[in-house]
């Protein structure tokens, strides 16, 4: 009794350390996965897929499910196994060290950054015929009336991130119910109203621009509506039961997202007056005389539906805004994450008494507000982030497989079947989406990894050692060749990528993608991290739940 009474007052006294909570359950994560798949993209991609397959565009939507499915998968298993906060910037550090990890993180980080306000942009252009003077159509920018309104929406995003993930997570799910009823009662709706089968055969047939149109779709909206059911990995810190729960909301997430979408396009082909569609050059403006705003709340108008384009045009804010939120969350996470692994300054790391990383928040809005600035409307940016998060998505296979081998004793709550198959596959997929994003793409993006090695290079010149992870530059010596192969496949390969000289023909030149995927795939295996360093990785993550199991990992 002596003892508890001395130590008490101490015990009341002692400050907690302050970590992330764990707060979210399997439908708060589910929520959060299809809230990001669910923004401006189903209104908008389902548009763009049409000008460039036209009906051939049902085909884009499901080979592009079929692609991602495979990846999902390896976020399954990495989330379940690892469940930290920033997954995406982390899984690959554990076995391809700070370089190659930094890599991973800087694509996860860029795209993550761009798309709050992209959204928030989506949001602003589509209610422009609604709210005149915040968006000038002719070189497709936002006005000043419109980048007021835009930051507004950044703001809003903000206070919500500060006051913490369960805030975000609380808003996300009244959100996510309306964003999912809006475009189911809009397939209804139009299918029963004005759905005509002719438009799938005529102006020019099912695939007016044959294979290429449906490959070429894919980057320009499909794959980047698709994009965001690995959310759930970014909040692993955060999660209740991540073992059990990562792996169902991510999978739940790309099937959800795929229906949606592939009933969306067959309505909005079939919604389409006839008489805009009389060649295949009239995919370029499928809409006719309607124009190319809001394709769903126009084509309602002009049906009589004003209710459907009411409730069409609400959707145009909440939709964009919802996905807006949660990408703030996420790309505070990955710079918490960074900051974590030793690559960025200490301060970022910061948690406030909610368990929010705030000055990460801050980072975050801040950047999307000046993004904003730059921006030429929605399209113009989408073959960016696709490219940009393919490359992150890439580095899940690689992580898989280098980890299965690494740290084979680690419990896996979710196992990929046939990892051996499905990893190097999923890769090969993933730089296919990054290859077919063409040329202006890809050298923009290697840009962006030389623009993120020279932020790394600094932050490091200017942390304490103490403070900074160990650079080991052998394990991520695949990046250089890999990143260069791309841009040159994309400077040789068909027209349709917008490349300079075509010396590859269509179909060999997915061929020769494949082939260096593979070549890349496995020499980046015999370069990953040893058992030694993945287990002391894993140890500095907080992931270790014994010295047992290090000195084990130590000793393998």
């Amino acid at each position: 009794m002596v003892t508890a009474t001395t130590t008490e007052p101490a015990a009341r006294h002692r400050r907690p350390p302050r970590t992330l909570r764990r707060n979210v359950g399997f439908f708060g994560l589910t929520a959060f996965s299809v809230g990001s798949v669910v923004g401006s993209r189903w209104f908008l991609a389902t548009l763009a897929a049409a000008r460039f397959a036209g009906p051939a565009s049902i085909a884009s939507w499901v080979l592009a499910a079929f692609m991602l499915v495979f990846v999902a998968l390896m976020y399954a298993e990495l989330a379940a196994a690892y469940p930290v906060s920033g997954g995406t910037a982390r899984y690959s550090q554990l076995c391809f060290g700070s370089a190659g990890g930094f890599v991973a993180s800087w694509m996860s980080w860029l795209q993550a950054v761009t798309l709050a306000p992209v959204e928030t942009e989506a949001a602003v252009e589509y209610l422009g015929p609604k709210w005149h003077g915040v968006f000038d159509d002719k070189p497709g920018v936002l006005t000043g009336k419109g980048f007021v309104v835009a930051v507004l929406f950044v703001l809003f995003f903000t206070v919500v991130n500060l006051a913490g993930i369960r805030w975000v997570t609380r808003l996300n799910r009244v959100a996510v119910p309306w964003k999912l009823l809006v475009p189911l009662v809009a397939v209804v709706a139009l299918a029963l109203t004005s759905f005509h089968s002719s438009n799938f055969h005529t102006a020019g047939g099912f695939a007016p621009f044959g294979a290429q149109g449906i490959f070429k779709a894919l980057p320009g909206g499909v794959v980047f509506a698709l994009f965001g059911f690995e959310q759930p990995a970014q909040l692993g810190g955060e999660a209740r039961n991540p073992q059990r729960d990562l792996p169902r909301a991510i999978v739940a997430a790309v099937l959800i997202g795929m229906l949606l979408y592939l009933c969306l396009e067959i309505v909005l082909i079939g919604a389409l007056a006839p008489r805009d569609l009389t060649s295949a050059a009239s995919w370029a403006n499928p809409l006719g005389a309607l124009g190319s705003y809001g394709p769903y709340a126009q084509i309602a108008t002009a049906l009589g539906l004003g209710w459907l384009a009411v409730l069409l045009y609400s959707d145009a804010v909440v939709s964009p805004a919802g996905t807006g939120l949660l990408y703030i969350a996420t790309t505070s996470r990955i710079t918490y994450s960074m900051n974590r692994s030793g690559t960025l300054p200490r301060a970022l790391g910061y948690l406030d008494r909610r368990g929010a990383p705030w000055l990460s928040v801050l980072l975050a809005s801040g950047f999307g507000i000046v993004i904003l600035v730059p921006f030429g409307g929605w399209q113009k940016l989408v073959e960016f982030i696709s490219s940009a998060t393919a490359f992150m998505y890439a580095f899940a296979p690689l992580s898989v497989a280098a980890l299965r081998h690494s740290d084979p004793g680690r419990p896996r709550p979710y196992r990929v079947p046939a990892a051996w198959l499905l990893a190097p596959l999923a890769f090969v997929f993933a730089n296919l989406i990054i290859y077919w994003g063409g040329w202006p793409t890809v050298w923009r993006l290697a840009v962006g990894i030389v623009l993120g090695v020279t932020l790394m290079a600094i932050a490091r010149a200017t942390t304490s050692p103490q403070y900074r992870a160990p650079l080991k530059l052998a394990p991520a010596s695949w990046v250089v060749p890999w990143v260069a192969g791309l841009l040159l496949l994309d400077a040789i390969g068909p027209a349709y990528v917008q490349s300079w000289r075509h010396v590859l023909p269509f179909w060999w030149d997915m061929l020769a993608v494949a082939i260096f995927s593979l070549v890349i795939f496995y020499v980046a295996q015999s370069t990953a991290l040893g058992r030694r360093e993945v287990a002391r990785n894993i140890a500095e993550m907080g992931m270790t739940t014994s010295q047992n199991e290090i000195d084990q990992g130590i000793g393998a």
